[in-house]
């Protein structure tokens, strides 16, 4: 299979184009109204979801040579959104996210493996709040209709991140586990 190169670069939640225009000479582009990244976590054993706004991410893949893929994604951390003014501001405080001290997450590939038909692992460094930790997040792969759809989801524990100082640090409110869940469609133009 021909090798496919996509630069995908996001900028969710904006009046921007159906595609993110993709780097030369690669011919992909991001469909920015079907790809996300969300955060899922529980308050009081009630489910929190939580998206990402904007986001750039760079992915060469070609499933047929999966140890040559490589992936490096940086989101907005102030673009995170709750749903309501208020709980964003909230987030994006010191004792969560502190948006203005750390304004970005990362995370940049280090292996990518088949894991069965259309699934993978992709092994990397996350970053958040400053922290870095080796995670490993299962990939579904799928090409269809001229277009690469990724999805996956990587569960953290966000007290290793030092997201939810002090009073916060109570897993009995906030649980201590989160999802991080990604979907990219990128598109042939």
């Amino acid at each position: 299979m021909k090798r496919t190169t996509i630069v995908l670069a996001i900028a969710l939640g904006t009046a921007a184009p159906a595609f993110a225009q993709a780097g030369p000479p690669s011919g992909w582009g991001v469909d920015a109204a079907r790809s996300s990244i969300t955060a899922v976590s529980r308050q009081m054993n009630v489910p929190v979801e939580g998206r990402f706004r904007r986001f750039t991410a760079q992915v060469s893949f070609d499933p047929a040579r999966p140890a040559d893929a490589k992936a490096q994604v940086e989101i907005d951390i102030a673009s995170f959104d709750l749903g309501a003014e208020e709980f964003n501001r909230e987030a994006a405080r010191k004792e969560w996210f502190d948006a203005t001290r750390y304004p970005k997450a990362t995370f940049v590939t280090s292996a990518v493996k088949a894991a069965g038909p259309g699934r993978f692992e992709a092994a990397g460094k996350l970053t958040i709040k400053g922290r870095t930790m080796d995670v490993v997040a299962p990939v579904s792969f799928k090409a269809e209709d001229n277009q690469n759809v990724f999805e996956g989801m990587v569960p953290i524990k966000r007290l290793q991140f030092n997201i939810g100082e002090g009073e916060w640090k109570d897993t009995s409110t906030v649980a201590d586990e989160v999802q991080i869940k990604f979907r990219i469609v990128a598109a042939r133009k």
